[in-house]
């Protein structure tokens, strides 16, 4: 007999569920409220775990082939100084979002576009449920209640692209701010800036400027790169992240991954690399051992492990932004990466 699933979210996560679920043969649907993928977006970084995700899913090589492969991350001081420099083994694969989410959405299939789910508790008669319904996800908030919302970390985000390829991944730290810079495919820079902020605060119309006021006077990378963002390209965001874990990634036959379930402050570049992780785990675990063994399954290997990325994710946000003893914690930086 033909096995159903039902997810709830059409990003990172919730495609490549579907997709690995549907290599078994089961039946999927996917609702996701927006229109249609991602024009634009700026590049994520995909580690050696998510790679093997993607490959599970048939999609690695061609991840391989349009991202941009980085082996050393350099910390940076404001004047250009450098702290630390981080080699890894195997290369992390830099891929903005829109192709990434165009490989997954050919992998899995058909997507109901523009479509609000239901209540999850009204999805009856189908064999698994997965949310994957992102950081402010409503179906979490129907399974465990609104005690579990994200809460704000107290910084904000900038982020873009611009004109001109760079060669090296490099975050620069200064006092209560950071601007990173990574390579990103068709030859073009992806930039990133974050300091301390109010909640929500905003300058409408003038988000560049904001910027370049904050940044103007650090090194030549950075003035390179604010020398090319315009307004119609900056996107900013508040980051948020789920302070309070949850008591399971499972309830019944409803399945939370992704941000749905341990939404992250971006400062370890995994959120995608984890939700690929438990869309991969998830599927694999429910085709081999059946619905209810698999999801004991799933939520005993990614639960404690993805909430331990969420304290060290908060951990190096608030290392980032410190206020004071910059010059204590770049030691420490330097020490550790040695």
């Amino acid at each position: 007999m033909t096995r159903t699933a039902m997810v709830v979210g059409g990003g990172v996560g919730g495609l490549a569920v579907a997709a690995r679920l549907r290599m078994d043969g089961w039946r999927v649907r996917v609702f996701e409220r927006a229109e249609g993928l991602p024009e634009t977006g700026t590049a994520l970084g995909l580690w050696p775990a998510a790679v093997r995700a993607l490959d599970a899913i048939g999609v690695g090589e061609a991840a391989r082939e349009q991202g941009r492969p980085q082996l050393r991350t350099s910390l940076l001081r404001a004047d250009g100084s450098r702290v630390a420099s981080l080699t890894q083994k195997d290369p992390i694969w830099l891929l903005s979002r829109p192709p990434l989410l165009r490989l997954l959405h050919k992998a899995a299939g058909e997507v109901e576009f523009g479509v609000t789910a239901p209540d999850v508790r009204e999805l009856t008669g189908h064999d698994l449920v997965v949310v994957a319904d992102g950081i402010n996800s409503a179906a979490r908030d129907v399974v465990f209640g609104e005690a579990y919302r994200p809460r704000y970390v107290g910084a904000t985000a900038w982020r873009g692209t611009v004109d001109g390829d760079t060669a090296e991944f490099t975050e620069t730290w200064g006092e209560r701010a950071r601007f990173g810079v990574t390579p990103q495919e068709g030859g073009r820079t992806n930039w990133y800036a974050c300091v301390l902020a109010p909640q929500r605060q905003r300058f409408p119309g003038a988000e560049a400027a904001a910027v370049r006021s904050r940044f103007g006077h650090w090194h030549a990378e950075v003035r390179r790169v604010l020398a090319g963002i315009d307004e119609d390209t900056v996107a900013r965001n508040d980051l948020y992240y789920l302070a309070r874990p949850l008591p399971s990634y499972v309830d019944g036959n409803v399945a939370l991954i992704g941000d749905a379930a341990h939404a992250m402050t971006p400062d370890m570049g995994r959120g995608a690399c984890e939700a690929l992780v438990d869309a991969v785990t998830l599927a694999d675990s429910v085709c081999t051992l059946g619905v209810e063994a698999g999801l004991r399954r799933y939520d005993k290997l990614r639960r404690r492990p993805t909430q331990r990325m969420v304290t060290a994710s908060l951990l190096v946000n608030r290392a980032a932004h410190a206020r004071r003893f910059t010059g204590l914690r770049d030691l420490v930086v330097k020490l550790a990466a040695r």
